[in-house]
């Protein structure tokens, strides 16, 4: 069975009480109970971690090598546009990354038009609310698949 690691970066704690015009009404734990169905649809392995703190990501993501995890979805949220640390981290460790975002950062402020991430990652989804993260799911699976 693959192994797949969902990373939540800051404030999406907060989902289903912030911006909802924006992110939505799921929480969090809403969001991920849909991913986990998709997940054993699909027999994927999935693990959850949600931080509001960038070194935290980085750790986390560093243990998907030593845990030999398949690939990882990541939500960074703002550290998207700011945090060299974690594009660092997911280079360092070579898995298949898929960058999520609920909402299309290229419709908002042009200050989150730019991703730190976007040119270490496989690929990008993003504008599809909680469905973003299914979408990355199935692409990541199908990529993981390919690649045996």
């Amino acid at each position: 069975m693959l192994n797949i690691y969902v990373i939540h970066g800051p404030n999406l704690n907060m989902l289903g009480v912030r911006e909802t015009e924006i992110y939505g009404r799921l929480s969090l734990q809403e969001i991920n109970k849909k991913i986990t169905t998709l997940a054993n649809e699909l027999k994927l392995e999935v693990a959850f971690f949600q931080s509001n703190h960038e070194g935290e990501i980085v750790e986390y993501i560093q243990q998907a090598h030593y845990e030999n995890v398949d690939g990882v979805i990541i939500n960074p949220a703002a550290y998207t546009h700011t945090s060299v640390a974690i594009r660092d981290s997911i280079s360092s460790v070579k898995l298949p990354v898929v960058e999520v975002h609920l909402s299309n950062t290229h419709s908002r402020e042009s200050f989150r038009h730019l991703s730190h991430l976007a040119a270490v990652c496989l690929g990008r989804i993003e504008g599809f609310g909680a469905h973003s993260y299914l979408l990355a799911l199935y692409a990541l699976h199908n990529y993981l698949h390919a690649k045996k």
